[in-house]
């Protein structure tokens, strides 16, 4: 119902001409539709990755990049697409990404068919580029939406986050036991496509200021978090103490010490010091971080160990399809309670939502951890993970709006999504090695089921601390705003 009211909106304002108007009402359900396909994307090959492993003959933690590439190329071009939303106009960027975004899926749909884990790594990195669409959406409600909708449409937008990547991992395992791995791309093109068709439609906007981007910021930011994630994914196969994650991880302090001191020398910084020295918008990046590793470390065991035969001591020895349905509480669960999270911060203040969100996610994983014999159990928790996904993600897209001024809302949104991208791959980086550090099970290629124990406790841990880490982002209690655009700065949304 709250996006039926939210997609409705209103005809247009005084001395906007019929067309204004109906091109200004099509702003929400264009960046809803870029936001929904982009978080499906990245999770689409979640419950599949066993089965790119049996058809590329890789080892799990090769097929793993599969999704770490998209994080990690969403992470670096997330703070260059919402600077050049903020100077040169977030719709002719949203297109952009969103043409790169469909120029990706087309190559991991042909690479997964001609069975090439190269080219297939190539596509995921050029499909996350759509990681852009983000804060590009943030820039783009701020300005164009009325005040008085603009935070619900901010709630959705940021729960959309969730539910798109439930949709993802639900429908991953399902379409490729019955059509192959290569039909989990080929659908993705009609959302990509349809929202590709609203955003050219989108209002033109004011005129932009113009400007450069920091493109030794961007180097840096990249190759720190290259390294950083490349250090993590490799460390258990390598060695946490060998010569090569020891130098990668020193590398990407160096890089993102370095990335710090640029930023703050430069006239236009990829991302402004001072809107991240800010309390509030510092610690809901720093819960955002914690958040994503938690709830997708998770995520990406849980595919894995019901698609475990018997014989390896646990399991389900579900097909990729029954490994999907396991997550369906999860997407339902997500929808049913992200609209409550505007309710919760009126009436117990702007934490609440997060706070509870948060405890859910780690109460199911130390449910996880102690109980996973049974498969209800998995939807048990799976009920828990999905009000943790709605509630956190939609408080917090929410949260970070509101840190940061009109000017900024493209660089403090970029910021955000690093932040949460950047957690998710850590999170599921850290899955992968918490399961090859235990050992082997009996069963050859599958680990012991003591790693699932160990990975699910220790996403409890990393729970816990952000819980505690929400007690640092300041309380706001929401002020009744009387409408209209008066008074607010304007940025161009072409």
């Amino acid at each position: 119902m709250l996006v039926l009211g939210l997609l409705r909106g209103r005809r247009g304002t005084a001395g906007e001409g019929s067309d204004g108007g109906t091109r200004r009402n099509l702003v929400v359900p264009a960046v809803l539709t870029a936001a929904l396909a982009a978080s499906t994307a990245q999770t689409i090959v979640i419950s599949a990755l066993p089965a790119f492993g049996r058809s590329l003959h890789v080892s799990g933690s090769a097929t793993t990049w599969l999704l770490t590439s998209f994080m990690l190329a969403s992470a670096v071009t997330t703070p260059i697409a919402g600077r050049l939303g903020d100077l040169f106009g977030y719709r002719r960027v949203l297109l952009a990404c969103l043409g790169c975004f469909a120029a990706g899926t087309l190559l991991c749909a042909l690479g997964a068919e001609a069975g090439s884990l190269p080219l297939l790594l190539a596509g995921r990195a050029l499909s996350g580029v759509s990681g852009g669409v983000f804060p590009l959406a943030f820039g783009l409600v701020r300005t164009a939406v009325e005040p008085h909708r603009a935070r619900g449409v901010i709630a959705v937008l940021s729960a959309m986050f969730g539910v798109g990547g439930s949709v993802g991992m639900v429908l991953s395992g399902p379409m490729s036991g019955a059509f192959g791995t290569a039909w989990l791309f080929w659908p993705l093109l009609v959302p990509v496509g349809a929202a590709l068709a609203l955003a050219r439609r989108l209002p033109p906007g004011a005129a932009p200021p113009g400007g450069r981007v920091d493109l030794a910021g961007a180097a840096l930011l990249g190759s720190g978090l290259v390294c950083l994630l490349l250090g993590i994914g490799q460390g258990a196969a390598w060695g946490w103490g060998s010569p090569r994650v020891i130098g990668l991880l020193l590398g990407a302090a160096a890089a993102l010490a370095a990335f710090g001191t640029v930023e703050s020398r430069v006239d236009a910084p990829l991302v402004d010091p001072r809107v991240l020295r800010r309390r509030p918008v510092a610690a809901t990046n720093l819960v955002t971080f914690i958040v994503g590793a938690a709830m997708f470390g998770v995520i990406t065991l849980v595919p894995r160990f019901v698609q475990t035969p018997p014989s390896a001591g646990y399991g389900f020895a579900a097909s990729p399809g029954e490994a999907g349905l396991v997550l369906v509480p999860v997407a339902v669960v997500m929808l049913a309670v992200s609209p409550l999270t505007t309710r919760l911060r009126d009436r117990f203040g702007t934490r609440a939502p997060l706070r509870l969100g948060v405890a859910c996610g780690g109460l199911a994983f130390a449910l996880l951890a102690v109980a996973h014999a049974r498969m209800w159990e998995f939807h048990a928790a799976g009920v828990l993970i999905g009000a943790g996904y709605g509630l956190s993600f939609a408080a917090l897209g929410t949260l970070v709006v509101d840190t940061a001024g009109p000017a900024d809302i493209g660089v403090a949104g970029g910021v955000n999504t690093i932040a949460r991208t950047v957690g998710g791959a850590v999170g599921a980086q850290t899955a992968v090695a918490v399961l090859d550090a235990a050992g082997p099970a009996d069963v050859p290629g599958f680990p012991a089921e003591s790693g699932y124990t160990s990975a699910f406790a220790v996403f409890a841990l990393v729970a816990c601390g952000a819980l505690a880490a929400s007690w640092t982002i300041p309380e706001k209690r929401r002020r009744v705003s009387s409408g209209g655009h008066r008074g607010r700065p304007r940025i161009p949304t072409d």
